[in-house]
């Protein structure tokens, strides 16, 4: 999944995008994760467990979570484990060419 974020932070660079991550893993494993993935993106540490504030507040159900949320700030699709990255791919490239045709407009 992180060589595949990585790629979508460096492909969608300047693009209308935004990748924001949530960890409940232990603050040392998350810690050595960020290093050994090359995180380069925002990312929250949500207390350590799957009942953290911010999964109990999106009503995370499950590991991974994703959410894509426009540039309005509406939720378009909530994935419960990973979409695949051909889906996910797909998804982005058609809302940021709808956000792209707005901001022109």
């Amino acid at each position: 999944m992180y060589p595949h974020e990585r790629s979508l932070v460096k492909r969608l660079a300047g693009k209308p995008f935004a990748l924001l991550g949530v960890n409940s893993d232990p603050k040392e494993r998350l810690k050595a994760v960020i290093q050994k993935e090359r995180m380069t993106w925002r990312s929250w540490w949500d207390g350590g467990s799957t009942e953290g504030t911010i999964a109990t507040q999106w009503g995370v159900e499950g590991w991974p979570t994703l959410y894509v949320i426009d540039h309005r700030g509406i939720i378009r699709q909530k994935y419960v484990g990973s979409p695949g990255d051909d889906v996910l791919d797909r998804v982005l490239d058609d809302l940021i060419r709808q956000t792209e045709r707005e901001a022109i407009k």
